[in-house]
């Protein structure tokens, strides 16, 4: 899908998580609303760049098992609350897990080549990502639950491409953020799982 973006938008210009990015003109009607999820996708994946910044150079992992099983517990007991299904919310959260991850790898080796571009600062991940990371997560559960109908439909699949290449667009993603994307779609729609 992230492919079909790239090939109708062009190359996209570098991407960082401090970038002040211009808000959308207007959604795409094609899109059905499922903007609103990869625009989180987006968001949290230019957090990632946060992410590795603040682990790069430490003895802090890019994967971290018990923070992700905290995660996914967290968002199956609110997809619940708000009547969703606890799984399928918890397999698009694996993927944005994973789709960070990623993001983080690939610049921790983009780093480790090219020296000049190591961050210069650590933000901190208790007091300033996470919490970040959190409100997205919030956000994506209200927008999972306002586009439940449209993910259900076998028309999802295109839908989800059209946002996902607005989101590109919109949120300026490198080539990096723009494979992170791609690998935070796949279990978007419900035909998906």
């Amino acid at each position: 899908m992230a492919t079909a973006a790239t090939l109708a938008l062009g190359p996209a210009g570098p991407a960082t998580a401090d970038t002040q990015r211009p808000a959308p003109a207007r959604q795409s009607a094609t899109a059905h609303g499922l903007a609103s999820v990869t625009d989180l996708f987006a968001q949290r994946l230019l957090l990632a760049d946060k992410v590795a910044a603040a682990k790069y150079g430490t003895d802090t992992p890019i994967d971290d098992p018990a923070r992700e099983a905290q995660i996914l517990s967290d968002v199956r007991s609110r997809a619940a609350g708000l009547g969703l299904d606890p799984d399928a919310v918890a397999a698009v959260l694996q993927d944005q897990i994973e789709a960070n991850k990623l993001v983080q790898r690939g610049l921790h080796a983009r780093w480790d080549a090219h020296p000049g571009e190591r961050p210069t600062e650590r933000p901190d991940l208790a007091e300033e990502v996470r919490p970040a990371l959190d409100r997205i997560t919030t956000g994506l559960l209200a927008a999972l639950a306002g586009t439940e109908r449209t993910r259900a439909v076998p028309s999802c699949g295109p839908r989800v491409a059209v946002a996902a290449g607005w989101s590109v667009y919109t949120h300026r993603l490198d080539a990096l953020h723009l494979e992170g994307l791609g690998r935070a779609l796949p279990s978007v729609c419900a035909g998906s799982r």
